[in-house]
């Protein structure tokens, strides 16, 4: 596998980083590894593992080099979908293989169920879905509740309530001031407001991601072949459940990945989790 090479894509509102790490004399489709809000750096590592195949990486519209011109407060899953069809021509048209992970995971089930024809197998793992959880009502009031604080507080509060909810395990409470309210500080997050409300998680992803709804019937009659993975060690925290919510609603089992939510990263961001076994599982998922 070559060193990555950098390259741009105009879309409609925004302009698309994406590198190529080619793999010269491969046989296997692309594979391209998506994220939301995580960026392309988020793969160097597991793209390491599959020096055998091109390997495809992107910042989503808004997040590290892909700059928005759209104007718009939020991105919808659909408007993702639609920056990662015109990516998936600009590199060949495929059909490629996806890894998509957590919102990267939604988006791609947005791309199969509007272009099954660019997809041979996606792998999307843990897609925090909240409308597939049997306490819906409840998880959507939470992650509302933590976009209210985002808007009346800003960051620092909003993503201690953000790393909270997301590993809190089992059923949401009926209210969501029952769910602890970390104090920023001791997380190493800023307690002031700047007055920025432009933040990709909290302001231009949280809501259209958590809230999205995806095609079942589109996506069970595509023919991409579909895995939905979990991790072994986030049994019970809403993004593993939206991953079992979601192959249940697809009649079929999840596969469990090693490691948890992000198991597949090195030590891109100081978590890492098992990049080596979560690479091995990935590679038998996708030649099974």
């Amino acid at each position: 596998m070559t060193e990555p090479k950098t390259h741009t894509l105009e879309v409609p509102g925004a302009t698309i980083a994406y590198d190529v790490r080619e793999a010269e004399g491969t046989t296997e489709p692309i594979l391209l590894m998506i994220g939301s809000p995580m960026d392309a750096t988020g793969f160097t590592t597991l793209a390491g593992h599959f020096e055998d195949r091109t390997v495809v990486t992107y910042d989503p519209r808004g997040v590290g080099r892909s700059k928005r011109t759209d104007g718009l407060a939020e991105s919808t899953p659909d408007l993702h979908a639609d920056d990662l069809h015109r990516l998936i021509d600009a590199v060949g048209g495929g059909p490629v293989d996806i890894f998509a992970s957590s919102g990267g995971a939604v988006n791609a089930l947005a791309l199969v169920a509007r272009h099954p024809e660019q997809v041979r197998t996606l792998v999307a793992h843990e897609p925090p879905v909240a409308k597939v959880l049997p306490d819906r009502d409840r998880a959507l009031a939470v992650i509302a509740d933590m976009r209210r604080t985002y808007e009346r507080e800003g960051f620092g509060p909003a993503m201690a309530k953000f790393i909270a909810t997301t590993g809190h395990k089992g059923e949401f409470p009926a209210d969501p001031s029952e769910l602890p309210a970390p104090d920023p500080a001791t997380m190493g997050l800023p307690t002031a407001d700047d007055g920025s409300r432009d933040d990709a998680l909290l302001g231009q992803n949280l809501i259209t991601c958590t809230h999205y709804e995806p095609d079942f019937d589109a996506l069970r009659a595509a023919s991409t072949r579909i895995v939905i993975g979990i991790g072994a060690e986030s049994e019970g925290e809403m993004a593993h459940r939206g991953g079992v919510g979601v192959a249940d609603r697809l009649g079929m089992k999840p596969v469990t990945f090693p490691s948890n939510h992000g198991g597949f990263l090195g030590n891109e961001f100081g978590m890492p989790g098992q990049p080596e076994a979560f690479a091995t599982t990935l590679r038998q998922v996708l030649t099974t």
